[in-house]
Protein backbone atom coordinates (compact mmCIF):
# COMPACT_ATOMS: atom_id res chain seq x y z
CA UNK A 1 0.00 0.00 0.00
CA UNK A 2 2.83 2.42 0.87
CA UNK A 3 6.56 2.46 0.16
CA UNK A 4 8.85 5.32 1.09
CA UNK A 5 12.34 4.49 -0.18
CA UNK A 6 15.61 6.13 0.94
CA UNK A 7 14.03 9.42 2.05
CA UNK A 8 16.35 12.28 3.09
CA UNK A 9 15.42 15.77 4.25
CA UNK A 10 17.54 18.62 5.60
CA UNK A 11 16.51 21.91 7.24
CA UNK A 12 18.89 24.79 8.00
CA UNK A 13 21.24 23.40 10.64
CA UNK A 14 19.28 20.14 11.06
CA UNK A 15 19.53 16.82 9.16
CA UNK A 16 15.97 15.66 9.84
CA UNK A 17 16.00 12.43 7.76
CA UNK A 18 18.90 10.43 6.38
CA UNK A 19 18.12 7.51 4.02
CA UNK A 20 14.89 6.41 5.77
CA UNK A 21 12.62 3.73 4.31
CA UNK A 22 9.11 2.67 5.37
CA UNK A 23 6.81 -0.06 4.01
CA UNK A 24 3.15 -0.43 5.00
CA UNK A 25 0.98 -3.27 3.69
CA UNK A 26 -2.76 -3.38 3.09
CA UNK A 27 -4.62 -3.31 6.44
CA UNK A 28 -1.47 -2.80 8.53
CA UNK A 29 -1.50 -0.78 11.72
CA UNK A 30 2.15 0.25 11.61
CA UNK A 31 3.62 1.93 14.69
CA UNK A 32 6.26 4.55 13.88
CA UNK A 33 8.30 5.15 17.03
CA UNK A 34 11.40 7.02 18.10
CA UNK A 35 12.55 9.80 20.39
CA UNK A 36 11.56 13.39 19.77
CA UNK A 37 13.65 14.60 16.87
CA UNK A 38 13.92 11.10 15.38
CA UNK A 39 12.17 12.31 12.21
CA UNK A 40 8.74 10.70 12.53
CA UNK A 41 6.62 13.81 11.90
CA UNK A 42 8.97 15.02 9.15
CA UNK A 43 8.59 11.69 7.32
CA UNK A 44 4.82 11.92 7.56
CA UNK A 45 4.79 15.52 6.31
CA UNK A 46 6.68 14.31 3.26
CA UNK A 47 4.03 11.61 2.83
CA UNK A 48 1.31 14.27 3.06
CA UNK A 49 3.02 16.54 0.51
CA UNK A 50 3.53 19.28 3.11
CA UNK A 51 7.33 18.91 2.86
CA UNK A 52 9.38 18.24 -0.26
CA UNK A 53 11.92 15.44 0.08
CA UNK A 54 15.54 16.13 -0.87
CA UNK A 55 16.09 12.52 -1.96
CA UNK A 56 14.04 9.33 -2.24
CA UNK A 57 10.91 7.81 -3.78
CA UNK A 58 7.27 7.62 -2.71
CA UNK A 59 4.98 4.84 -3.93
CA UNK A 60 1.28 4.33 -3.15
CA UNK A 61 -0.45 1.15 -4.25
CA UNK A 62 2.36 0.45 -6.77
CA UNK A 63 2.13 3.94 -8.28
CA UNK A 64 5.18 6.20 -8.03
CA UNK A 65 4.10 9.67 -6.91
CA UNK A 66 6.05 12.43 -8.62
CA UNK A 67 6.20 15.88 -6.99
CA UNK A 68 3.69 15.13 -4.20
CA UNK A 69 1.54 18.04 -3.01
CA UNK A 70 -1.07 18.10 -0.24
CA UNK A 71 -3.92 18.13 -2.78
CA UNK A 72 -2.38 15.27 -4.78
CA UNK A 73 -1.83 13.11 -1.67
CA UNK A 74 -5.41 13.61 -0.49
CA UNK A 75 -6.53 12.55 -3.97
CA UNK A 76 -4.32 9.44 -3.69
CA UNK A 77 -6.05 8.49 -0.43
CA UNK A 78 -3.64 9.81 2.21
CA UNK A 79 -5.07 11.54 5.29
CA UNK A 80 -2.75 12.86 8.00
CA UNK A 81 -3.88 13.91 11.46
CA UNK A 82 -1.05 15.93 12.95
CA UNK A 83 -0.09 16.13 16.61
CA UNK A 84 -1.05 19.83 16.59
CA UNK A 85 -4.67 20.29 15.61
CA UNK A 86 -5.51 21.72 12.17
CA UNK A 87 -9.05 22.98 12.81
CA UNK A 88 -10.71 26.37 12.24
CA UNK A 89 -12.11 27.28 15.68
CA UNK A 90 -14.69 29.83 14.45
CA UNK A 91 -16.40 27.27 12.18
CA UNK A 92 -18.76 24.47 13.19
CA UNK A 93 -17.78 20.84 13.60
CA UNK A 94 -19.48 19.94 10.31
CA UNK A 95 -17.83 22.84 8.46
CA UNK A 96 -14.43 21.64 9.70
CA UNK A 97 -15.05 18.03 8.70
CA UNK A 98 -16.05 19.03 5.16
CA UNK A 99 -13.87 22.11 4.78
CA UNK A 100 -13.03 22.50 1.08
CA UNK A 101 -15.53 19.77 0.16
CA UNK A 102 -18.85 21.35 1.12
CA UNK A 103 -21.90 19.63 -0.45
CA UNK A 104 -23.83 21.97 -2.74
CA UNK A 105 -27.53 22.18 -3.56
CA UNK A 106 -28.93 22.67 -7.07
CA UNK A 107 -28.42 26.42 -6.75
CA UNK A 108 -24.69 26.00 -6.12
CA UNK A 109 -24.94 27.03 -2.46
CA UNK A 110 -23.71 25.03 0.51
CA UNK A 111 -26.24 22.36 1.51
CA UNK A 112 -26.00 22.75 5.29
CA UNK A 113 -28.72 20.19 5.98
CA UNK A 114 -26.85 17.44 4.09
CA UNK A 115 -23.48 18.53 5.50
CA UNK A 116 -24.76 18.41 9.08
CA UNK A 117 -26.42 15.03 8.50
CA UNK A 118 -23.26 13.57 6.93
CA UNK A 119 -21.15 14.99 9.78
CA UNK A 120 -23.49 13.47 12.36
CA UNK A 121 -23.06 10.06 10.71
CA UNK A 122 -19.28 10.44 11.01
CA UNK A 123 -19.55 11.55 14.66
CA UNK A 124 -21.92 8.66 15.46
CA UNK A 125 -19.38 6.24 13.98
CA UNK A 126 -16.86 7.69 16.43
CA UNK A 127 -19.41 7.52 19.28
CA UNK A 128 -18.76 11.23 19.81
CA UNK A 129 -21.79 13.00 21.36
CA UNK A 130 -21.17 16.39 19.72
CA UNK A 131 -23.65 18.56 17.82
CA UNK A 132 -22.31 18.96 14.25
CA UNK A 133 -23.41 22.63 14.39
CA UNK A 134 -21.36 23.34 17.53
CA UNK A 135 -18.46 25.75 17.06
CA UNK A 136 -15.09 24.01 17.45
CA UNK A 137 -13.86 26.79 19.75
CA UNK A 138 -16.38 25.56 22.36
CA UNK A 139 -15.00 21.99 22.38
CA UNK A 140 -12.39 20.55 24.71
CA UNK A 141 -9.00 19.65 23.23
CA UNK A 142 -9.89 15.94 23.44
CA UNK A 143 -13.08 16.44 21.44
CA UNK A 144 -11.31 18.61 18.89
CA UNK A 145 -8.88 15.73 18.38
CA UNK A 146 -11.77 13.37 17.72
CA UNK A 147 -13.20 15.83 15.18
CA UNK A 148 -9.82 15.70 13.39
CA UNK A 149 -10.12 11.92 13.22
CA UNK A 150 -13.66 12.26 11.88
CA UNK A 151 -12.42 14.66 9.20
CA UNK A 152 -9.86 12.09 8.04
CA UNK A 153 -12.41 9.26 7.98
CA UNK A 154 -14.82 11.35 5.94
CA UNK A 155 -12.28 11.50 3.10
CA UNK A 156 -12.44 7.72 2.46
CA UNK A 157 -8.69 7.51 2.88
CA UNK A 158 -6.70 4.37 2.06
CA UNK A 159 -3.81 5.39 4.33
CA UNK A 160 -4.46 7.27 7.57
CA UNK A 161 -1.59 8.70 9.60
CA UNK A 162 -2.36 9.29 13.27
CA UNK A 163 0.35 11.51 14.80
CA UNK A 164 -0.13 11.36 18.59
CA UNK A 165 -3.93 11.14 18.27
CA UNK A 166 -4.43 10.16 21.92
CA UNK A 167 -1.98 12.53 23.60
CA UNK A 168 -4.80 14.40 25.34
CA UNK A 169 -7.29 11.53 25.68
CA UNK A 170 -7.86 9.74 28.97
CA UNK A 171 -7.51 5.95 29.03
CA UNK A 172 -11.29 5.54 29.15
CA UNK A 173 -11.62 7.43 25.84
CA UNK A 174 -9.16 5.28 23.92
CA UNK A 175 -11.14 2.09 23.46
CA UNK A 176 -13.66 3.61 21.04
CA UNK A 177 -10.83 4.96 18.88
CA UNK A 178 -8.95 1.65 18.97
CA UNK A 179 -12.06 -0.35 18.03
CA UNK A 180 -12.64 1.99 15.09
CA UNK A 181 -9.04 1.69 13.86
CA UNK A 182 -9.19 -2.11 14.12
CA UNK A 183 -12.50 -2.23 12.21
CA UNK A 184 -11.17 0.01 9.44
CA UNK A 185 -7.95 -2.01 9.12
CA UNK A 186 -10.08 -5.12 8.54
CA UNK A 187 -11.68 -3.24 5.65
CA UNK A 188 -8.23 -2.80 4.09
CA UNK A 189 -7.39 0.71 5.30
CA UNK A 190 -3.76 1.05 6.36
CA UNK A 191 -2.60 3.09 9.35
CA UNK A 192 0.67 4.66 10.40
CA UNK A 193 0.38 5.22 14.13
CA UNK A 194 2.78 7.59 15.88
CA UNK A 195 2.62 7.50 19.67
CA UNK A 196 4.96 7.86 22.63
CA UNK A 197 2.54 5.77 24.70
CA UNK A 198 4.20 2.40 24.12
CA UNK A 199 1.31 0.64 25.83
CA UNK A 200 -0.83 1.70 22.86
CA UNK A 201 1.72 0.35 20.37
CA UNK A 202 1.49 -3.14 21.88
CA UNK A 203 -2.28 -2.96 22.29
CA UNK A 204 -3.17 -1.70 18.82
CA UNK A 205 -0.41 -2.19 16.24
CA UNK A 206 0.71 -5.29 14.35
CA UNK A 207 4.07 -3.93 13.12
CA UNK A 208 6.61 -1.36 14.27
CA UNK A 209 9.25 0.76 12.53
CA UNK A 210 11.90 2.46 14.68
CA UNK A 211 13.73 5.70 13.85
CA UNK A 212 16.58 7.34 15.74
CA UNK A 213 18.28 10.68 15.01
CA UNK A 214 16.69 10.84 11.56
CA UNK A 215 17.88 7.34 10.59
CA UNK A 216 16.10 4.00 10.12
CA UNK A 217 16.91 1.50 12.91
CA UNK A 218 14.75 -1.55 12.21
CA UNK A 219 11.24 -2.79 11.46
CA UNK A 220 9.34 -5.94 12.39
CA UNK A 221 6.23 -7.52 13.94
CA UNK A 222 5.19 -6.04 17.29
CA UNK A 223 5.26 -9.46 18.93
CA UNK A 224 9.06 -9.53 18.43
CA UNK A 225 9.41 -6.73 21.02
CA UNK A 226 8.70 -6.00 24.64
CA UNK A 227 8.78 -2.54 26.23
CA UNK A 228 12.43 -2.75 27.35
CA UNK A 229 13.66 -3.90 23.94
CA UNK A 230 11.64 -1.25 22.11
CA UNK A 231 12.85 1.56 24.38
CA UNK A 232 16.46 0.38 24.07
CA UNK A 233 16.22 0.49 20.25
CA UNK A 234 14.60 3.94 20.37
CA UNK A 235 16.96 5.68 22.79
CA UNK A 236 20.11 3.60 22.30
CA UNK A 237 20.32 2.65 25.96
CA UNK A 238 18.46 0.55 28.54
CA UNK A 239 16.10 2.51 30.79
CA UNK A 240 15.33 0.85 34.10
CA UNK A 241 12.70 3.30 35.38
CA UNK A 242 11.02 6.25 33.73
CA UNK A 243 10.15 7.93 37.04
CA UNK A 244 13.29 9.03 38.89
CA UNK A 245 13.46 8.66 42.66
CA UNK A 246 13.25 11.77 44.83
CA UNK A 247 12.84 12.77 48.46
CA UNK A 248 9.32 13.84 49.34
CA UNK A 249 10.08 16.76 51.65
CA UNK A 250 6.88 18.76 52.04
CA UNK A 251 6.90 22.21 53.60
CA UNK A 252 4.41 24.94 54.46
CA UNK A 253 1.32 25.92 52.46
CA UNK A 254 2.18 28.29 49.59
CA UNK A 255 -1.17 28.32 47.76
CA UNK A 256 -4.61 27.86 49.28
CA UNK A 257 -7.79 27.84 47.19
CA UNK A 258 -11.16 27.96 48.95
CA UNK A 259 -14.59 27.46 47.38
CA UNK A 260 -13.63 28.62 43.88
CA UNK A 261 -16.73 28.89 41.69
CA UNK A 262 -17.40 29.71 38.06
CA UNK A 263 -20.96 29.16 36.92
CA UNK A 264 -21.36 25.96 34.95
CA UNK A 265 -17.61 25.22 35.06
CA UNK A 266 -16.18 25.08 38.61
CA UNK A 267 -18.03 24.22 41.82
CA UNK A 268 -16.54 24.83 45.27
CA UNK A 269 -12.94 23.96 44.36
CA UNK A 270 -10.78 23.84 47.50
CA UNK A 271 -7.22 22.57 47.97
CA UNK A 272 -3.78 23.45 49.34
CA UNK A 273 -0.39 23.29 47.63
CA UNK A 274 2.73 23.00 49.81
CA UNK A 275 6.37 23.93 49.31
CA UNK A 276 8.33 21.13 47.63
CA UNK A 277 5.15 19.26 46.62
CA UNK A 278 3.77 17.99 43.32
CA UNK A 279 -0.01 18.13 43.60
CA UNK A 280 -1.66 16.27 40.75
CA UNK A 281 -5.05 16.86 39.18
CA UNK A 282 -6.70 13.84 37.53
CA UNK A 283 -10.01 13.48 35.69
CA UNK A 284 -11.58 12.80 32.34
CA UNK A 285 -11.64 15.36 29.54
CA UNK A 286 -13.91 18.25 30.51
CA UNK A 287 -13.63 17.61 34.25
CA UNK A 288 -12.44 21.17 34.92
CA UNK A 289 -8.73 20.62 35.62
CA UNK A 290 -7.33 23.13 33.11
CA UNK A 291 -10.14 25.56 33.95
CA UNK A 292 -9.06 25.50 37.61
CA UNK A 293 -5.50 26.49 36.70
CA UNK A 294 -6.68 29.22 34.35
CA UNK A 295 -9.00 30.73 36.96
CA UNK A 296 -6.21 30.91 39.54
CA UNK A 297 -3.73 32.69 37.27
CA UNK A 298 -6.25 35.22 35.96
CA UNK A 299 -6.72 33.77 32.47
CA UNK A 300 -10.43 33.09 33.15
CA UNK A 301 -12.82 34.86 35.53
CA UNK A 302 -14.48 33.32 38.58
CA UNK A 303 -17.48 34.57 40.56
CA UNK A 304 -16.75 33.36 44.09
CA UNK A 305 -13.90 31.97 46.14
CA UNK A 306 -10.67 32.99 47.87
CA UNK A 307 -7.05 32.43 46.85
CA UNK A 308 -4.27 32.79 49.42
CA UNK A 309 -0.74 32.99 48.03
CA UNK A 310 2.17 32.88 50.49
CA UNK A 311 -0.15 34.02 53.29
CA UNK A 312 -1.78 36.91 51.39
CA UNK A 313 -5.24 37.04 49.83
CA UNK A 314 -4.90 37.61 46.07
CA UNK A 315 -7.09 37.81 42.97
CA UNK A 316 -5.03 38.01 39.81
CA UNK A 317 -6.80 40.17 37.26
CA UNK A 318 -4.40 39.26 34.46
CA UNK A 319 -1.87 36.55 33.71
CA UNK A 320 0.88 39.18 33.95
CA UNK A 321 -0.02 39.82 37.59
CA UNK A 322 0.34 36.09 38.32
CA UNK A 323 3.67 35.91 36.46
CA UNK A 324 4.98 38.98 38.33
CA UNK A 325 4.00 37.27 41.60
CA UNK A 326 6.11 34.24 40.70
CA UNK A 327 3.64 31.78 39.12
CA UNK A 328 4.68 30.06 35.90
CA UNK A 329 2.38 28.17 33.54
CA UNK A 330 3.34 25.36 31.16
CA UNK A 331 0.13 25.19 29.09
CA UNK A 332 -1.63 22.21 27.55
CA UNK A 333 -0.98 23.39 23.99
CA UNK A 334 2.62 24.58 23.90
CA UNK A 335 2.57 25.71 20.27
CA UNK A 336 -0.49 27.92 20.74
CA UNK A 337 0.04 29.18 24.28
CA UNK A 338 3.59 28.38 25.36
CA UNK A 339 5.93 29.46 22.57
CA UNK A 340 6.54 32.11 19.94
CA UNK A 341 7.32 29.62 17.19
CA UNK A 342 8.82 32.15 14.76
CA UNK A 343 11.43 33.19 17.32
CA UNK A 344 14.51 31.41 18.64
CA UNK A 345 15.13 29.83 22.02
CA UNK A 346 16.77 32.98 23.38
CA UNK A 347 13.66 35.08 22.73
CA UNK A 348 11.32 32.47 24.25
CA UNK A 349 13.40 31.75 27.34
CA UNK A 350 13.95 35.36 28.38
CA UNK A 351 10.57 36.87 27.46
CA UNK A 352 8.71 36.41 30.81
CA UNK A 353 11.23 38.53 32.75
CA UNK A 354 13.07 40.92 30.43
CA UNK A 355 13.95 43.17 33.38
CA UNK A 356 16.62 40.61 34.33
CA UNK A 357 18.47 41.40 31.11
CA UNK A 358 17.98 45.17 31.07
CA UNK A 359 19.98 48.07 32.47
CA UNK A 360 18.50 50.93 34.52
CA UNK A 361 17.42 52.66 31.31
CA UNK A 362 15.45 49.58 30.14
CA UNK A 363 17.91 48.64 27.40
CA UNK A 364 18.03 44.85 26.89
CA UNK A 365 21.43 43.16 26.65
CA UNK A 366 21.35 40.49 23.88
CA UNK A 367 24.68 39.19 25.17
CA UNK A 368 23.22 38.56 28.64
CA UNK A 369 20.10 36.98 27.14
CA UNK A 370 22.17 34.57 25.06
CA UNK A 371 24.39 33.68 28.01
CA UNK A 372 21.39 32.64 30.12
CA UNK A 373 19.73 30.79 27.23
CA UNK A 374 22.95 28.89 26.52
CA UNK A 375 23.14 27.87 30.16
CA UNK A 376 19.66 26.34 30.03
CA UNK A 377 20.30 24.66 26.68
CA UNK A 378 23.24 22.94 28.35
CA UNK A 379 21.48 22.29 31.67
CA UNK A 380 18.37 20.77 30.12
CA UNK A 381 20.20 19.12 27.20
CA UNK A 382 17.97 20.87 24.64
CA UNK A 383 18.66 19.71 21.09
CA UNK A 384 19.97 21.09 18.81
CA UNK A 385 22.57 22.60 21.15
CA UNK A 386 22.15 26.04 19.63
CA UNK A 387 20.03 28.68 21.39
CA UNK A 388 19.61 30.60 18.12
CA UNK A 389 17.56 27.81 16.49
CA UNK A 390 13.97 28.87 15.65
CA UNK A 391 11.62 26.87 17.90
CA UNK A 392 9.22 25.83 15.12
CA UNK A 393 12.06 23.66 13.72
CA UNK A 394 12.47 21.76 17.00
CA UNK A 395 10.90 18.47 18.10
CA UNK A 396 7.98 18.46 20.55
CA UNK A 397 10.06 17.24 23.49
CA UNK A 398 12.71 19.90 23.02
CA UNK A 399 10.04 22.58 22.57
CA UNK A 400 8.60 21.49 25.91
CA UNK A 401 12.01 21.89 27.52
CA UNK A 402 12.18 25.45 26.16
CA UNK A 403 8.82 26.20 27.81
CA UNK A 404 10.16 24.83 31.11
CA UNK A 405 13.40 26.77 30.70
CA UNK A 406 11.63 30.11 30.34
CA UNK A 407 10.01 29.64 33.74
CA UNK A 408 13.27 28.48 35.31
CA UNK A 409 14.87 31.63 33.97
CA UNK A 410 12.06 33.79 35.38
CA UNK A 411 12.69 32.66 39.00
CA UNK A 412 9.13 31.44 39.56
CA UNK A 413 8.05 30.09 42.95
CA UNK A 414 5.04 28.02 41.88
CA UNK A 415 4.78 26.18 38.56
CA UNK A 416 1.55 25.00 36.94
CA UNK A 417 2.16 22.24 34.36
CA UNK A 418 -0.73 21.12 32.16
CA UNK A 419 -0.02 17.81 30.37
CA UNK A 420 3.77 18.21 30.91
CA UNK A 421 4.81 15.34 28.64
CA UNK A 422 2.12 15.49 25.94
CA UNK A 423 3.69 14.27 22.69
CA UNK A 424 7.04 13.63 24.37
CA UNK A 425 9.08 10.44 23.94
CA UNK A 426 9.98 8.13 26.79
CA UNK A 427 13.58 9.34 27.06
CA UNK A 428 12.59 13.02 27.14
CA UNK A 429 9.85 12.23 29.66
CA UNK A 430 12.38 11.08 32.22
CA UNK A 431 14.48 14.18 31.53
CA UNK A 432 11.44 16.39 32.16
CA UNK A 433 10.64 14.56 35.40
CA UNK A 434 14.24 15.09 36.51
CA UNK A 435 13.89 18.80 35.74
CA UNK A 436 10.72 18.97 37.85
CA UNK A 437 12.46 17.14 40.70
CA UNK A 438 15.35 19.60 40.62
CA UNK A 439 12.84 22.46 40.93
CA UNK A 440 11.33 20.84 44.01
CA UNK A 441 14.78 20.64 45.63
CA UNK A 442 15.07 24.40 45.11
CA UNK A 443 11.85 24.92 47.08
CA UNK A 444 9.40 25.33 44.23
CA UNK A 445 5.91 23.86 44.28
CA UNK A 446 4.24 22.21 41.29
CA UNK A 447 0.59 21.76 40.37
CA UNK A 448 0.34 19.13 37.62
CA UNK A 449 -2.59 18.27 35.36
CA UNK A 450 -2.19 15.03 33.41
CA UNK A 451 -4.41 12.60 31.53
CA UNK A 452 -1.83 9.82 32.02
CA UNK A 453 -2.58 8.04 35.28
CA UNK A 454 0.85 6.31 35.48
CA UNK A 455 2.47 9.76 35.20
CA UNK A 456 0.44 11.13 38.12
CA UNK A 457 1.06 8.02 40.21
CA UNK A 458 4.79 8.04 39.44
CA UNK A 459 5.44 11.72 40.16
CA UNK A 460 2.89 13.23 42.57
CA UNK A 461 2.72 13.55 46.36
CA UNK A 462 -1.06 13.92 46.37
CA UNK A 463 -3.73 13.69 43.67
CA UNK A 464 -7.00 15.64 43.49
CA UNK A 465 -9.54 13.91 41.26
CA UNK A 466 -12.16 16.00 39.44
CA UNK A 467 -15.44 15.26 37.72
CA UNK A 468 -17.90 17.79 36.24
CA UNK A 469 -16.09 20.77 37.74
CA UNK A 470 -15.90 19.34 41.26
CA UNK A 471 -13.16 17.70 43.33
CA UNK A 472 -14.59 14.27 44.06
CA UNK A 473 -11.62 12.84 45.96
CA UNK A 474 -8.11 13.51 47.25
CA UNK A 475 -5.60 10.65 47.45
CA UNK A 476 -2.37 10.52 49.46
CA UNK A 477 0.71 8.91 47.93
CA UNK A 478 0.22 5.56 49.65
CA UNK A 479 -3.34 5.32 48.31
CA UNK A 480 -2.59 5.75 44.59
CA UNK A 481 -4.08 3.16 42.24
CA UNK A 482 -5.53 3.63 38.76
CA UNK A 483 -8.75 1.97 39.95
CA UNK A 484 -9.26 4.45 42.82
CA UNK A 485 -8.54 7.43 40.60
CA UNK A 486 -10.99 6.25 37.95
CA UNK A 487 -13.70 5.54 40.52
CA UNK A 488 -13.51 9.16 41.70
CA UNK A 489 -13.21 10.45 38.12
CA UNK A 490 -16.48 8.73 37.13
CA UNK A 491 -18.35 9.28 40.42
CA UNK A 492 -21.81 10.78 39.99
CA UNK A 493 -22.01 14.33 41.33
Amino acid sequence: MLRMNHISKEFPGVKALNDVSLTVENGDIMALVGENGAGKSTLMKILSGAYEMDEGELWIDDEKIENPTPAKMIEKGVAVIYQELMLLPHLSVAENIYNGRYPKNKYGKIDYKKMNADAKAVLDKLHLPVDPEEKVVNLSVARRQMVEIGKALSKDAKIIVLDEPTAVLADSELEGLFNLVRALSKEGISFVYISHRLKEVFELCNKVTILKDGCFVESGPVEDYDTDKLVARMVGRVMTDIYPEREHVIGETVLKVENLNREGVLHDISFELHRGEILGFAGLAGAGRTETLRAIIGADPYEKGEITYFGKKVKFGTIKEAVDAGIGMVPEERKLQGLHLKHNMIFNMTLPKLSKYSDKFGTISPKQEKKVADEYVDLLQIRPFNSEIITTNMSGGNQQKVVLAKWLASDCKVLFVDEPTRGVDVGAKREIYEILNSLLKEGLSILMVSSELPELIGTCDRICVMNSGRITGVLERGEFTEEKIMSYATMEV
